[in-house]
């Protein structure tokens, strides 16, 4: 009876050892590409021939995108649509090439921010960004709450700000713009604790011992965290960014 006990301690301690090797692992791959996007946007604010490449801009102002800043806009919306539909299919090399590829992408787009909100704003607000997201994140790992429904909800919130967002662009109104930020934070808020929790459950019901796929929902938990982090970070730039020449 001793031994048995012995043993079912020492699996348990195994697989929370292992558990946090692989959240490691995620947490490792998302810093890892929120410092490659973040270097992308730099160099490319930092040179005036590709930004205009990318943007349209007159009289200092950007106005709209070119073609090519165009596909830079809809390359990580494709690249996020192969990864929810042919994740089962792909291997773990082709899914992490997509992941740095669209972390590349995404600091092209990014470059805007560093064009128009100073660079004491952008790292305090970054700041406070990560501050948010390790306390969320840190919550959805040991909360012993379910989040599902939660989760359900914000999803479906989600996707009613992307579609008014959408709507949004054809009227401009700053004051539904502003509200939508609001509401914004608060979703990728949830979600970050909604996504690392599900991470977790998602390890112990397909990952354990077989190795491709967990490199595979390693990756794709990576890019989960990233995304809220990324959102986060412009939402609350919409909201107290302060703008250049201001």
């Amino acid at each position: 009876m001793e031994n048995s006990a012995q043993r079912f301690s020492s699996d348990r301690v195994g697989r929370e050892e292992s558990l946090r090797n692989y959240m490691i692992q995620v947490y490792n791959y998302m810093a890892s590409a929120l410092v490659l996007t973040g270097s992308i946007a730099i160099f490319t604010a930092s040179f005036k021939e590709i930004i205009a490449s990318i943007y349209l801009i007159v009289d200092n102002q950007v106005i709209g995108l070119s073609t090519l800043g165009w596909v830079v806009v809809m390359a990580p919306i494709g690249i996020a649509l192969v990864f929810s539909f042919k994740l089962n299919k792909m291997t773990a090399a082709t899914a992490q090439f997509l992941f740095w590829t669209y972390s590349i992408l995404l600091g092209f787009s990014l470059s805007l921010v560093f064009l128009t909100y100073t660079d004491e704003n952008i790292a305090s607000i970054f700041f406070i960004t990560a501050i948010i997201f390790s306390g969320m994140s840190i919550y959805g790992y040991t909360t012993k709450a379910d989040l599902t429904s939660l989760g359900s909800f914000l999803i479906m919130a989600l996707i009613g700000i992307l579609i008014s967002s959408l709507v949004n662009i054809f009227f401009h109104n700053s004051l539904f713009n502003f509200i939508l930020s609001i509401v914004g934070v608060f979703v990728f808020i949830g979600l970050t604790a909604f996504d690392t929790q599900r991470l977790k459950n998602m390890y112990h019901l397909y990952s354990y011992n077989n190795s491709e796929i967990e490199d595979k929902i390693i990756i794709i938990g990576a890019l989960t965290l990233y995304l809220d982090f990324i959102n986060i970070f412009v939402h609350l730039l919409q909201l107290f960014g302060k703008r250049k020449g201001r």
